[in-house]
Order: structure tokens, then C-alpha cells, then sequence
């Protein structure tokens, strides 16, 4: 049997990428096409909204999409074996790491939307975002499917076979963190999508386990979606709204940071790959 080359690994990592993309595509148009009979049209006429890109989706459509394609791509690259899931590093009892990983997301929130306050980009998808935190099923798509999925295909199926094909580590997590701050595909998330899929490979690269991710992952969207249902009021606010002050804004910022450093360095201390 043929051993893997480097550029057979790197073939993978774009294999994955692309399988992904096409399940998100192939689960939105047939969801729409289904959604709109269902909804009394006439197929022909859903096929011609899909043709020209005229999709009306709905935040009930978009979590239906979500999730049904989440399953798909979880059973398709569990049974392919495209990403290694093992219970040995839970097995390794890494509570200190999974504290600290939780802890590391509640630091980066308010620095991402100062950011996004100082720099702005298009919100292409905000209202559709905002519409699936409305929803209880929302919580399902965005805090509990999003996570586990994207960090075994990012993570665990595309950033594990990069490094594989990379001599420097960072060059691999920076290309998996583009990949996965693009197939977001709205510019506004995008640099802390970029920023996060940073950190979550290097967690990947230094445990070599999705573990610590999916708990970072899920702390991040956890959080936005509670924040969003608890203070509604505040869903379109600015920082310094919200603060009163760019005094505020700025301690905020550092208190952050005092979070995100410490946070960053304790799990430098404590991971390790898992035997």
C-alpha cells in the first residue's frame, strides 16, 4: 500500500472542504424547493426563484437547512472516517482545559464587536441570524449542531490533514482558519470567525483532539444566543451604547483581554495530546 503523500493530504483537505460546501448546497435547495410546494407553489415556479437566486428564506427554513445538513455531513464523515473521533482524550480527564477553553470564548466577545464597531462590514445575513435566536429550535442549529460539526470537519477532517502537509504548523491553522472564517459567507463575521478558527487550531494542533474546540465553540455561540434573548432591546446596540461611554468601552476591552490572556496561557500550560 502506497504511503500518503504530502500533496495527497492537501488533495484531502480541499476534498473535505468542497464536500462540505456541497452538502450546505444541495440540503438548502432541496429544503427550499420542498418549503415552497409545501407552501402551495408551484415547483416550476420554486425552480425558477432557485435558478435566478431569488430564495426567500425564512429563519424556520434556515434552521431546518442547518440542521438537516449538519446530520448529513456528521454521518458522512464519521462513517468515511474523514475525522478521528476517540474517547482517549476525554479518558485523560481534561477538565482544566475545557474550564479554561469556556473561559477563553467569554473573552473574546466584546473585542470582536469593538472591531466590528470600528471596522464595519456587510451584514449580509445578520436578520436571518437574529431570526433563528428568536427561535428555541434556533439554539439547536446554532449552539449545538454548529459547533460539533464544524470543529470535526475543520478541525478534525481539513486542519488535520493540512498540517500533515505543512512543515510550519501556524501556515496549516492559518489556512484552515481562512477556510473557516469564508464559508461563513457574511463579511461581518468573518475576522472573528478568522480570529476563533486561530485559536481553535491551535488547540486541535497542540491535543490533536476536537474536544477543546467543541467547548470553545459552544461557550462562543451559547453565549451570543443568550445574550440575544435575554437583552433583546440591546440586539442592534453598539458597545458604547450599551456602556455610555468610550471610557467604558475601553475598560471593557481590557478586562477582556485580562480574561482571553490568562485563559490563552493556562491552556498553553495545561494541553497535551492525547495518547
Amino acid at each position: 500500500m502506497n504511503t500518503p503523500t504530502k500533496k495527497d493530504k492537501a488533495i484531502d483537505a480541499f476534498l473535505y472542504l468542497v464536500v462540505f460546501l456541497l452538502i450546505q448546497f444541495a440540503v438548502t435547495y432541496i429544503t427550499y424547493a420542498c418549503w415552497t410546494v409545501f407552501s402551495g407553489k408551484n415547483l416550476a415556479d420554486a425552480m425558477k426563484e432557485l435558478a435566478a437566486g431569488n430564495m426567500d428564506n425564512t429563519p424556520a427554513m434556515t434552521i431546518v437547512i442547518q440542521s438537516v445538513s449538519s446530520i448529513i455531513t456528521l454521518v458522512l464523515f464519521l462513517a468515511l472516517r474523514w475525522c478521528q473521533v476517540s474517547r482517549s482524550y476525554l479518558r485523560s480527564r481534561p477538565w482544566a482545559v475545557l474550564f479554561w477553553a469556556g473561559v477563553a470564548a467569554l473573552g473574546t466577545i466584546i473585542p470582536s464587536e469593538v472591531f466590528l464597531e470600528l471596522v464595519p462590514l456587510p451584514d449580509i445575513s445578520g436578520d436571518i441570524l437574529t431570526g433563528m435566536m428568536d427561535s428555541q429550535w434556533g439554539y439547536l442549529a446554532i449552539c449545538i449542531f454548529a459547533p460539533m460539526v464544524e470543529e470535526l470537519v475543520f478541525r478534525g477532517a481539513i486542519l488535520r490533514a493540512v498540517l500533515n502537509s505543512f512543515g510550519n504548523h501556524w501556515v496549516a491553522i492559518a489556512i484552515s482558519a481562512i477556510c473557516f472564517s469564508v464559508v461563513h459567507g457574511n463579511p461581518a463575521q468573518m475576522p472573528h470567525a478568522f480570529c476563533l478558527g486561530l485559536l481553535l487550531g491551535w488547540m486541535y494542533y497542540r491535543t490533536r483532539s476536537v474536544v477543546p474546540g467543541i467547548m470553545l465553540h459552544w461557550v462562543n455561540n451559547t453565549l451570543a444566543y443568550a445574550v440575544y434573548n435575554i437583552f433583546p432591546q440591546y440586539a442592534d446596540a453598539k458597545v458604547i451604547d450599551m456602556l455610555g461611554s468610550t471610557q467604558r468601552v475601553v475598560m471593557a476591552v481590557v478586562f477582556s483581554l485580562c480574561i482571553l490572556i490568562p485563559a490563552i496561557l493556562q491552556l498553553h500550560l495545561r494541553m497535551k495530546k492525547a495518547h
